[in-house]
């Protein structure tokens, strides 16, 4: 019997894995259910310590394997949680709109990453929760651009219930991540793979990508 040809060992061009973090209750996990697997759900269960999805996308020609984590929010979880800071090359700090704590609670998230993750770790500001009523908003948008103007990331409101940004998010990091990794091509990513690596030029504009908010 012929054997068959060896496949190549994997399909897809690079492997990038993002962090979910932020408080309890801000919609990490209705946001990692979205973008993985395009459903949302109105009932809330607690994550227990780190959950994970894969969705592989198509981005300026290569095919990206996003590995997420989900991580709990709870201070017991958190010795868990700091583990999976280390290996991240992009990480979504989480926080609801319509709670002002959970906001405030984002410097202390940014030094969690600054004390665990490493230095070049990609970060993006997700102001969650943009479809509730104006009347229930505590954060306006320009705070959580202000926030991240601070600290020189991007920064989106989206909405898991509506699909709201949610794939601008994702497809937003990665798409920063992956040009990072293109350009400190000589460096040794454990967690990339990397094949032939065309120049991609100026083309990859990340203009397109910048906030889009519900203003309503």
């Amino acid at each position: 019997m012929a054997t068959q040809p060896a496949r190549p060992r994997a399909d897809y061009d690079y492997l990038i894995k993002l962090l979910l973090i932020g408080d309890s209750g801000v919609g990490k996990s209705c946001l990692l259910l979205r973008f993985s697997d395009g459903s949302f759900t109105t009932s809330f269960i607690t994550t227990i310590g780190i959950d994970f999805k894969i969705r592989t996308i198509e981005l300026d020609g290569k095919r990206i394997k996003l590995q997420i984590w989900d991580t709990a929010g709870q201070e017991r979880f958190r010795t868990i949680t700091t583990a999976y800071y280390r290996g991240a090359m992009g990480i979504l700090l989480v926080y609801d709109v319509t709670d002002e704590s959970s906001f405030n609670n984002i410097r202390n998230w940014i030094r969690n990453i600054e004390q665990h993750a490493s230095d070049n770790v990609n970060k993006i500001l997700v102001g969650n929760k943009a479809d509730m009523d104006e009347s229930k908003r505590a954060v306006p948008t320009s705070k959580g651009q202000a926030l991240a103007d601070e600290y020189g990331i991007k920064f989106f409101e989206t909405s898991a219930k509506t699909n709201l940004n949610v794939e601008e998010v994702f497809f937003s990091i990665a798409r920063d991540i992956k040009q990072r990794l293109a350009d400190t091509d000589s460096k040794s990513e454990p967690q990339t793979i990397k094949i032939n690596q065309a120049n991609q030029g100026a083309g990859a504009s990340e203009a397109a990508q910048k906030s889009a908010c519900c203003g309503s």
